[in-house]
């Protein structure tokens, strides 16, 4: 199944953007319904994209008594937005109106977020100001130490970042008030702050060392390879070349418009729910290996594939749908083109390569089944090309992440798109409705409960060829749906602390 990724409309705007300003449609499309009733849509463009039509179907419902089915929300804009765009067919994505590749080749992260967060890329006293401000907010409470401490040896680094970032709305929720806009720009400091502190503690507490504190007078990107890798024994020179290298990361993870933990993190806000609850529910939603969990998947799979000569075996595999057998960090729910974050990625894993004079076989396997992949009609014919997790995944190692981290990277990027897209939601009341999507509704009809002693034994199944559930006794389907009371726990250790 894909993931949800509703789309929006681009307009590039520095302040909150209302729907009441689009209200004074020109164009119209007319949607004409069984028995003749016919429906006038208003019909809108965004700043880019102008070749794209989007209808507002807003008032549907009230009028026509209908609701539209888009499973995957994969031609619904659910709001307007005027961060970033993405045009798949074109291969292009731009933070406020500027190319990726561009502002990874002439900026800092810092310089990123300034201008996803203001609109504009800072001037050096504006930077100084703004990189000063978040120095100030690096720091966690004190509590938090013992707070990773009730995790098992060995827990996950993403389960442990969605309860950490959820918990600091335990500590940060008495003054904020999300209705005013100072409240709402010291909550983006400090989530932007923290995010690298609690990634790298949620490190230390995987591998069961002590926690090493944030310094100011470093990069973002130095502090977070300073905290991860350091001891109170031993001091940790941070590697420029491996600084820079998460740096770029950074950026290209920074943001994508409407995606699946993006839109996670809206449909969460839209509640007014306290901003750091909203981010942990998009690192739970990035979590999922098809996903942010995809780097990780591209490095497993260059693993099975082990050398070069075993690749045509293994594109055989792909084409002919081989159970298991997947071609990870290739295609895209949005790109039918090359995605511009993997040409700058590509490019940035052979600099990295190079300066640091380091041989990953992974690297040759990894070229050479991009170029298998690209000549072959089957690949091309599907418009699969590699995505910007095909070689982050060999960047981040060459650099000194380990596997389990990848996601946690992922997300500490994502986390400033999150925040600025929260921003942009409530910061524009009058647009703002909860989140309430509708469904198509297959289940039984309406029947009448019987008592216990006259019920038969019986559940819900689905005929293998018809997707509308019945009500039968026993396995009649393979499509029979599992009853929950037959599920066992697998056999594990007890629950404690240590393995």
């Amino acid at each position: 199944f894909g993931s949800s990724c509703p789309r929006f409309v681009f307009c590039c705007s520095q302040r909150p953007i209302d729907m009441t300003e689009m209200s004074g449609a020109q164009e119209f499309a007319t949607l004409t319904l069984p028995g003749g009733q016919e429906h006038k849509i208003p019909v809108y463009r965004g700043t880019l994209g102008e070749d794209i039509n989007f209808l507002d179907i807003r008032d549907l419902y009230a009028k026509t008594n209908s609701f539209t089915y888009d499973p995957g929300f994969t031609c619904t804009a659910s709001c307007t937005s005027g961060i970033t765009y993405v045009d798949g067919p074109k291969g292009q994505c731009l933070y406020r109106g500027y190319p990726v590749a561009e502002l990874c080749a002439k900026c800092d992260f810092m310089e990123v977020a300034h201008l996803l967060l203001n609109g504009e890329l800072p001037g050096k006293k504006e930077k100084k100001e703004f990189v000063d401000r978040i120095e100030s907010e690096y720091l966690v409470h004190e509590r938090f130490r013992d707070f990773f401490k009730v995790f098992r040896m060995n827990a996950h680094p993403m389960a442990i970042m969605v309860a950490a970032t959820g918990s600091l709305s335990a500590y940060y929720h008495d003054n904020l008030d999300w209705s005013k806009p100072d409240d709402r720009e010291i909550c983006a400091v400090r989530l932007i702050a923290k995010m690298p502190t609690l990634a790298a503690m949620a490190y230390k507490g995987h591998i069961g060392e002590p926690v090493v504190y944030p310094r100011a007078g470093m990069t973002y990107a130095e502090n977070f390879l300073h905290m991860m890798h350091a001891t109170p024994t031993k001091a940790y020179k941070v590697n420029p070349i491996h600084a820079r290298a998460i740096d770029k990361f950074l950026i290209l993870h920074a943001d994508h418009e409407q995606n699946a933990s993006t839109s996670t993190v809206r449909i969460a806000g839209s509640s007014q729910a306290n901003p750091f609850a909203c981010i942990a529910a998009g690192i739970a939603s990035l979590w999922g290996p098809a996903h942010g969990g995809a780097n990780e998947a591209v490095i497993k799979m260059l693993n099975e594939i082990g050398s070069v000569e075993n690749i045509p075996k293994f594109i055989d595999d792909v084409k002919n749908k081989r159970s298991g057998i997947r071609l990870m960090g290739f295609g895209h729910r949005v790109y039918k083109n090359y995605d511009p974050r993997a040409q700058y990625m590509r490019i940035l894993c052979n600099e990295i390569f190079e300066q640091l004079e380091y041989d990953d076989p992974q690297l040759q396997v990894a070229i050479a089944l991009e170029r298998a992949a690209l000549h072959d009609e089957y690949f091309k014919k599907r418009n699969l090309y590699p995505n910007v997790d095909f070689y982050s995944g060999i960047v981040l190692r060459a650099v000194g992440i380990p596997l389990e981290m990848y996601t946690v990277m992922f997300a500490l990027g994502r986390s400033l798109g999150w925040i600025t897209q929260w921003l942009e939601l409530v910061s524009a009341e009058s647009a703002m409705r909860i989140g309430r999507p509708r469904q198509l509704y297959r289940g039984p009809t309406q029947r009448e409960v019987q008592t216990i002693a006259s019920r038969q034994s019986g559940f819900l199944h689905f005929d293998d060829d018809d997707e509308t559930p019945q009500l039968g006794a026993g396995r009649q389907s393979s499509g029979a749906v599992r009853r929950i009371s037959s599920a066992k726990a697998p056999a594990g250790p007890p629950d404690s602390y240590s393995r």
